[in-house]
């Protein structure tokens, strides 16, 4: 848990092109997903924990938590902590996200060099002169097996030089 707390941590701190690229279509596509939640269940959770709301004259809610005045510059903190749980949800989503689509690539370059592994190990296939003399050496072995001796010595002698 430790090492995934430090990988998020780095992507929400550093990130790269592809990364922010990547961000931008999907954060697009879960904003409303988290600002529907954040609405629903985080905010009112804000208000209970720093003062509550005020509501204007159709009853919406104007100002997410508490808020402070000094000088009468007026903070409202409340809607700040909001945006922020707001990125940090998104940025969650997108590097779980990421770390999936980081793992499948991995495995699918591990199982291509497997099966580029695989294929040179496998012997090469004689070519189609090798492949008749073989098959003329079978016949002679029948008819002159002295002669199919000297013959199958003689490629071996070629193949070994190859």
């Amino acid at each position: 848990m430790k090492k995934f707390m430090q990988e998020f941590k780095e992507f929400a701190l550093k990130g790269n092109v592809m990364d922010m690229a990547i961000g931008v279509i999907i954060g697009a596509a879960f904003g409303n997903i988290v600002t529907a939640l954040t609405n629903s269940f985080i905010n009112p959770l804000i208000q209970a924990c720093t003062g509550g709301v005020t509501k204007d004259e159709n009853g919406v809610m104007q100002v997410v938590g508490g808020s402070f005045t000094v000088n009468g510059a007026e903070f409202t903190y409340g809607a700040f902590i909001s945006a922020v749980i707001n990125f940090l949800i998104i940025a969650l989503i997108l590097f779980i996200m990421l770390k999936a689509i980081n793992g499948a690539t991995e495995k699918a370059k591990a199982l291509a060099k497997k099966k580029e592994e695989e294929e040179a190990a496998k012997p090469a296939e004689d070519p189609a002169d090798i492949k008749l003399l073989k098959e003329m050496v079978a016949i002679m072995k029948e008819t002159n097996p002295d002669a199919a001796k000297k013959a199958e010595e003689k490629l071996k002698k070629e193949a070994e030089a190859k």
